[in-house]
Formats: C-alpha cells, sequence, structure tokens
C-alpha cells in the first residue's frame, strides 16, 4: 500500500544497482525538500531516538495526513523525504496500516543503515503513527 511518489522513489531504485548510488540518491531527495521553518523546531515537533536532530511536523487536513520535517544530517533529511513519499497524502486512517519496514525493505535501506540510523527512521516512523492514531 504505498503512494505513488513512493513507488516512484523504488522504480528509481532498481535503476541504481550501487548502494553509494543509491544513498546518493538519498541524500538527493533530502536536499530537494524544502527546510522547515526554524519557528518548527520546537521540543514538541523534535523527534527522540535519533542520533542526529530531528523534526517532525504533521499536518492533517480534512482527513489526510501530511508532514514536514528537517534534519541537521544529509542522509538523515533524504530519510524524511522518503517517509514523505511513503506516508504524505494518505488518509489519516490509513496511516497505521501502512507497512513501512517492508516498503523500505524494498529500498534495501534495512541491511544498509547503521543500527542508529535503523532506530531514528523507527523513532520517526512512531511519531507518524502516534499522530495519526491521535488524530484518527
Amino acid at each position: 500500500m504505498a503512494t505513488p511518489a513512493f513507488e516512484e522513489i523504488v522504480e528509481d531504485f532498481e535503476f541504481l544497482v550501487d548502494w553509494e548510488d543509491r544513498y546518493r540518491h538519498v541524500i538527493e531527495q533530502g536536499k530537494a525538500m524544502e527546510p522547515l521553518d526554524d519557528a518548527l523546531k520546537v521540543p514538541a515537533t523534535k523527534v527522540h531516538g535519533c542520533a542526529s536532530q530531528v523534526w517532525l511536523h504533521p499536518v492533517i487536513e480534512d482527513g489526510v495526513f501530511r508532514f514536514d520535517g528537517d534534519s541537521d544530517a544529509l542522509i538523515v533529511r533524504g530519510l524524511i523525504a522518503v517517509l514523505r513519499s511513503l506516508y504524505n497524502g494518505l488518509p489519516v486512517a490509513e496511516v497505521e496500516k501502512v507497512d513501512a519496514a517492508a516498503e523500505l525493505a524494498r529500498l534495501g535501506l534495512n541491511e544498509h543503515l547503521s543500527a542508529q540510523r535503523s532506530n531514528g527512521v523507527r523513532a520517526m516512523i512512531d511519531r507518524i503513527r502516534d499522530v495519526a492514531r491521535e488524530n484518527a
């Protein structure tokens, strides 16, 4: 149950055989993302459990979930962009149904991220799911 934006990333990854090319692609995804306004980088939007500084700002309008985010680490910004492609635009009630681990495994991210980065991704997914659950 992936969004078209996420499927596009999956397709891009199919053409990128080398992990370093995939890593660069993730970073480019993050660079292409609009930075989060500094006014939104507050304790309430900060994600704990990440090695880097991470902020997620969810917005739910008309039952549709989306979020913006930022990080002080390029690869983490890229991972935020990947998660945005996975979740943004979904009905809020559908967010919890996404098997993020399985979807991210399609990109081969599981075996190439450090334990700290993997924990950070899980913390971001947990925050996304918590917000959706609170607003469903």
